[in-house]
Formats: C-alpha cells, sequence, structure tokens
C-alpha cells in the first residue's frame, strides 16, 4: 500500500511461500516477504519497506511528526505483543498448551486499545490515515479472518468500521491483484501498472 501511495513503480514477482524462488532466497535468507532490492540494498522488513516509500514520497503526511512517538510504540506493540497472540490465535493447533479461544482473548486487549482511539478519531491518530493505520491494519485483517462472523458480531464498532474502510478503500482494492507465481521466464510485471 505505501508503495502504491507513494507512486513509485516496481517489478513485482509474485511468490508462493510453498516453493520459495531461489531468486528470493539469495537476495533474503530468511524466506520471508516482501523482499524490496534497491540495487545493492535490500530491504525484507516490511515496516522498513513503508518508511523508505514515505520518505521517497508521502503526499497525504502518513509520517506526521506529532504522531511520531504515539505511532512507534504502537507499531511495535503490535509487532511484537499482538503478532504473538495473533499467532497462536490463528493457528491455534500449533500451540496446544492453551485454547483457541484463550489465544483469541489475549488478542483483544490490543484490539480494545485499538477501540479506544477510534472513538475520537476516523482513524487511529486522527482524521485522516497515519502510518499506524497502514503498518497495523495488515495484522487487524488477518485476526478478524480467522472467524469474520465472530468479529463482526464483537464489541468493537469503530474498529469494525476503520477495517471495513481499509478494506473497501481504493488503494487497497489496487494493490491486491492476483497475480501467479513468478518464474524465472516471465516477462516483467510493474506495480503498479499503467492503465
Amino acid at each position: 500500500m505505501a508503495i502504491a501511495y507513494s507512486s513509485i513503480r516496481v517489478e513485482l514477482r509474485e511468490v508462493s511461500l510453498a516453493n520459495k524462488p531461489s531468486a528470493m532466497l539469495s537476495l533474503s535468507a530468511k524466506g520471508t516477504v516482501p523482499v524490496l532490492q534497491l540495487g545493492e540494498m535490500v530491504i525484507d522488513e516490511s515496516l522498513d519497506i513503508i518508511n523508505w516509500a514515505l520518505q521517497q514520497s508521502d503526499p497525504d503526511c502518513w509520517m506526521r511528526a506529532e504522531f511520531q512517538v504515539g505511532q512507534q510504540q504502537l507499531i511495535a506493540e503490535n509487532d511484537t505483543q499482538f503478532k504473538f497472540w495473533l499467532d497462536r490465535y490463528k493457528y491455534w493447533d500449533r500451540y496446544p498448551e492453551q485454547s483457541q479461544h484463550y489465544y483469541r482473548v489475549q488478542a483483544q486487549q490490543f484490539l480494545q486499545q485499538l477501540e479506544d482511539l477510534l472513538i475520537e478519531n476516523e482513524f487511529i491518530f486522527c482524521r485522516q490515515i497515519t502510518l499506524a493505520d497502514i503498518a497495523i491494519f495488515p495484522f487487524i485483517r488477518q485476526f478478524a479472518y480467522v472467524d469474520k462472523t465472530w468479529f463482526d458480531a464483537a464489541p468493537y464498532p469503530n474498529l469494525q468500521r476503520w477495517l471495513e474502510y481499509l478494506l473497501s478503500s481504493p488503494l487497497f482494492v489496487e494493490v491486491m491483484c492476483k497475480l501467479p507465481p513468478w518464474q524465472q521466464a516471465d516477462p516483467c510485471v510493474f506495480f503498479p501498472s499503467i492503465e
């Protein structure tokens, strides 16, 4: 989303994590996506890619200075504590120490924190999208779709509204194009595409 928002055009290579191409693994031994190659430089963390893109162009001020510390703290909490419980909730059969319900309850502490922030504004920190919204959104989307019926009935009306807005946003719809996994002989596919 940050790359499209920043109007940066990149060559896109869709990969199947079940069959990771050697070209990707030679760039980043982590074997996770996304991976962004910029000449000799490789960025293989989502947040680092977002920050890089916004440093190139940030037309709507997603990186607003007045929220910098709060955004960093909330994103760090998302990436550590919430993601820990999300992984256990989503893949609870891999973590039989507790029930799926237990893991969901633990994750709900972060959901409540976001719900409380969204009472005041349309987005997490203010009336417009910021870095925090974009960095946290994919994790809340994952959480919601573990049990969408439960999530839609849960007592988080502001979080549900926020999630639905981002899911239906033109930016998200644009970036969710489906492509077949990249093969070495494939022609270049550029993103965002030029209409």
